[in-house]
């Protein structure tokens, strides 16, 4: 093996960049997917049938395709579809957020249903209305439950994320890619983006269990 690491280290700040390209897509995408997440869990367990569908049929789709063709639909299909080119970043944004949203709808379906429903029916049985009693006393409780479950579809995304690459977002593995085209050597700077892949990933385990442990101790 003739492995030289050296030679990337006046590299190593322009890769790095590449955490907060990658950060700034996995929050709003994470924000987008959770918030359309809610609408479609809220969709699957209401009453009325036709939005029931519909969410069911969104959560199929996105759920069965890949995501980088999701990715590429958007990104690619937008001069056709739009009539001009959406912004790479936008597209990365649009195409993880909508695909999240997708599973995030389920995880939160399953809390709901979690849920004893005995809350519901005490709430009903106060003259509590349906959207506060959702929001006031129903979610906060699924939210506790499938932290651990949210957090995980968050470090997927984070993993994900680097297909961005495949549109010429300047990620971590967009940037580490062209050291290794500069240099005529592909294996070192790939192995740094894994690296930071890795202690991202790690950082946001960490993250996930402080807050399931504060909300174990709050109960």
């Amino acid at each position: 093996m003739n492995l030289d690491f050296a030679q990337f280290i006046p590299s190593l700040p322009y890769i790095l960049k590449g955490i907060g390209v990658t950060l700034q897509i996995v929050i709003m995408a994470g924000i987008l997917g959770f918030a359309f997440g809610i609408i479609l869990a809220l969709f699957k367990i209401g009453s009325i049938r036709i939005l029931g569908w519909i969410a069911d049929a969104y959560t199929s789709v996105f759920r069965g395709t890949p995501l980088v063709l999701q990715l590429m639909i958007i990104y690619f299909g937008s001069p056709q579809l739009l009539g001009y080119q959406i912004d790479a970043y936008v597209a990365a944004v649009l195409a993880f957020g909508l695909n999240s949203a997708a599973y995030i709808s389920e995880i939160i379906r399953a809390g709901i249903l979690a849920v004893d429903k005995g809350q519901r029916e005490a709430a009903m049985a106060l003259g509590v209305p349906y959207k506060r009693m959702m929001w006031d006393i129903i979610l906060p409780q699924a939210l506790k439950n499938i932290l651990p479950a949210l957090m995980n579809e968050f470090i997927t995304l984070t993993k994900e994320s680097a297909i961005v690459t495949t549109i010429g977002v300047l990620d971590i593995m967009r940037r580490s890619y062209q050291v290794g085209a500069e240099k005529f050597s592909f294996f070192e700077p790939l192995l740094i983006a894994g690296m930071i892949y890795y202690v991202m990933v790690m950082t946001l385990t960490i993250i996930g269990k402080a807050m399931e442990r504060r909300m174990r101790r709050s109960d």
